[in-house]
């Protein structure tokens, strides 16, 4: 139970290390009996609505805690921030938990003019913020921490670390940073792996934070450059006008002040990107041979390699890897970036059209994403001729059913056109961003229920009407 009671034959005093002061700074004093306060609650040294880790939060009620943890009473709510009572609100409590002297409690009206009468004066509850700081300076984050005010100082019942809080990156200073979600911009909100961190942090040409299994770009030098900030949220806005919205609210608040714009930000502004190319698709087709080339010889160099060996030829190709951030490629994508932003902002203010973009680059030729999915109606059009293949493919449960299906009547034209999909699209996942997520050519039992799925709701061909579709929609 939350609010144990706690008995003893004599007084005890549990002493917290690093200096506290006993006389001041209890965990627990018990004479003869139970703590009998006059006023208990919950503290959160970090605010647990909003997460803001410089607000203390402290909920409090007349006598014992158990009004509060059981719902019989709304308690007074106390934000403090700087030593400051920032924002209070006064509950009307009506009822009490007294504890009964010969044992046990009960609940007792609240006196009519004691009802919306604050639990603790301004005073007593920064008193009790600057105790929370000290516990929470000891253990070394946010803490949720039980007290009572009883014979006019405050005993702390049990502390423990807030659970529900997300961590938050190392700044190794106390000012206030801002930071951009590098998965959310990548739509991978899950957490990765640290040999994925490592692989990011290894070609990111700037630096970045990690938390809770996760990558965070700080922004706070830029926001702070009135010159940069407009850049950042326009440049983000474009790409996710969520994020954009989370960022302007953070300016907005009233409890956060930018540091002073710094002569520099570390590595290249978040929102620069290249300056972009003449429409030439030879561009296109030359960095994309380029790139096979240079996988091909990868490929061809890495046969042979395993243990440390393979481990030190991969980080070592990551290392000398330039093409990876190929300014031309770069421009490439910007360029392509830009015409979809133009074309969306035209077409809406012109013709009232939202996000035509998109339907102009769905059946673009080398648009991969689309590719790849009309891909997997040609096999599943492969597979719909072959009965005994489709109900065998319904009991599929694994990723060896490859090696099954030659013994199947229209087998090996169906392994063939699976394997031909893996081949071209296999080095693909959900989540793909974590290079430790298995790849569809690991665990090609995770296409079967989508190529099944086509097989069931698709006619034959589907794969060229839809494309046939999607230009005509374009047109």
């Amino acid at each position: 139970m939350r609010w144990a009671s706690l008995f003893t034959d004599r007084a005890v005093t549990y002493r917290l290390r690093n200096g506290f002061d006993h006389r001041k700074v209890q965990m627990a004093v018990v004479v003869q009996g139970m703590v009998v306060p006059e006023v208990s609650g919950i503290m959160f040294t970090a605010d647990p609505v909003s997460s803001n880790r410089r607000i203390t939060s402290v909920e409090a009620g007349f006598g014992l805690g158990e009004a509060l943890v059981s719902g019989l009473v709304n308690p007074d709510v106390f934000k403090v921030r700087d030593d400051e009572v920032v924002d209070k609100a006064v509950a009307a409590k009506e009822l009490a938990v007294r504890a009964v002297p010969g044992g046990g409690t009960r609940q007792q009206p609240v006196d009519p003019d004691e009802r919306e009468r604050p639990t603790l004066t301004d005073a007593q509850v920064v008193a009790l913020a600057r105790l929370g700081r000290r516990i929470e300076a000891h253990f070394g984050l946010p803490q949720d921490i039980e007290w009572c005010l009883a014979g006019g100082g405050f005993q702390i019942l049990q502390s423990r670390p807030v659970t529900t809080l997300f961590p938050v990156p190392e700044a190794g200073d106390d000012d206030q940073h801002v930071y951009v979600s590098v998965g959310h911009q990548q739509m991978m909100t899950d957490a990765m792996k640290p040999l994925g961190l490592s692989v990011w942090q290894l070609t990111t040409p700037r630096p970045m934070a990690e938390a809770g299994g996760r990558l965070f770009v700080d922004v706070t030098a830029n926001l702070a450059s009135p010159a940069e900030r407009d850049g950042l949220l326009d440049a983000l806005g474009k790409s996710d006008p969520l994020i954009r919205d989370a960022l302007q609210s953070v300016l907005d608040r009233d409890d956060f002040a930018l540091p002073p714009a710094p002569e520099s930000t570390d590595g290249p502004p978040v929102w620069e990107t290249p300056a972009s190319v003449d429409a030439d698709p030879a561009i296109v087709e030359e960095l994309i041979a380029r790139s096979e080339r240079s996988l091909a010889a990868l490929d061809r160099d890495i046969r042979g390699k395993s243990g440390v060996d393979l481990f030190d030829f991969v980080l070592e190709d990551l290392r000398k890897r330039k093409q990876l951030f190929d300014p031309r490629g770069l421009q490439v994508i910007t360029t392509a970036m830009n015409a979809s932003w133009w074309l969306n902002e035209k077409m809406r203010e012109w013709l009232g059209e939202e996000n035509a973009a998109d339907v102009l680059t769905q059946s673009a030729p080398g648009n991969i994403t689309s590719e790849m999915g009309l891909a997997l109606l040609d096999v599943a059009d492969a597979i719909r001729p072959h009965p005994e293949v489709v109900a065998f493919l319904r009991d599929v449960d694994g990723d060896d059913f490859l090696d099954e299906l030659p013994g199947l009547a229209g087998g090996r034209e169906v392994r063939e056109a699976i394997q031909g999909y893996l081949d071209q699209y296999g080095m693909r996942c959900a989540g793909e961003i974590d290079i430790t997520r298995p790849r569809w050519s690991e665990r090609p039992g995770v296409l079967v229920p989508l190529i099944l799925g086509h097989v069931e709701n698709f006619e034959p061909g589907a794969s060229r009407r839809r494309f046939e579709r999607g230009l005509q929609e374009a047109w």
